[in-house]
């Protein structure tokens, strides 16, 4: 399988768009799936999370994440929101594409850039998943991305659907003879 790199988070932010851009006039204040946030909460961590993998990647910061945070500005329509998820999707993509070939950054110890991507194809999958739980939307995320992040970061995951092996690797599922895991721990940074 090849490395996880910016077309996967295009890809990802891509379908997070296309499943919920039908469904931004709904309430978000509701709970995002097995989450304690609401739909907007949760879109709005993932847009900050692809801010500090991409701006990780840029910095190239080796001890520790930069101290920053997005603030998504209170009031601002679900819609709106998704632009934002977009905008900080686009960011990580360009600090992917840019990074120099072996350029290492921080989490939880030294990533390239195939594992930044996966860290953030994993926030946008999982998070989208949330939010279409809170909303009532049939969705499982896309097998061939959740397989790709599988490889990365949960090299120990569970064989079977990649989707399912997934959520259940992010504490979102039970597996049968698996219940649903309540913490987790997954592996970005390079081995040695």
């Amino acid at each position: 399988m090849s490395p996880v790199d910016a077309q996967d988070v295009d890809a990802a932010v891509a379908e997070t768009l296309r499943i919920l851009t039908p469904v931004q006039d709904r309430d978000w204040g509701v709970r995002a799936g097995p989450l304690d946030w609401d739909c907007r909460r949760t879109a709005a961590h993932l847009a900050h999370d692809l801010t500090a993998y991409a701006t990780q990647v840029t910095s190239g910061a080796s001890d520790a994440y930069l101290p920053l945070d997005l603030e998504v500005r209170p009031g601002a329509a679900p819609s709106t929101i998704l632009r934002i998820v977009a905008a900080c999707g686009g960011l990580l993509s360009a600090a992917l594409r840019a990074a120099a070939p072996g350029a290492r950054a921080w989490h939880w110890g030294p990533t390239d850039g195939a594992g930044f991507a996966a860290l953030g194809v994993n926030e946008t999958l999982n998070h989208t998943w949330d939010i279409t739980q809170g909303l009532g939307v049939p969705w499982n995320p896309p097998g061939d991305l959740c397989a790709a992040v599988l490889a990365r970061l949960f090299p120990d995951a569970p064989p079977g659907d990649p989707a399912e092996a997934l959520l259940w690797c992010t504490g979102r599922i039970a597996l049968p003879g698996r219940p649903r895991l309540t913490t987790w721990k997954l592996r970005a940074a390079v081995p040695g």
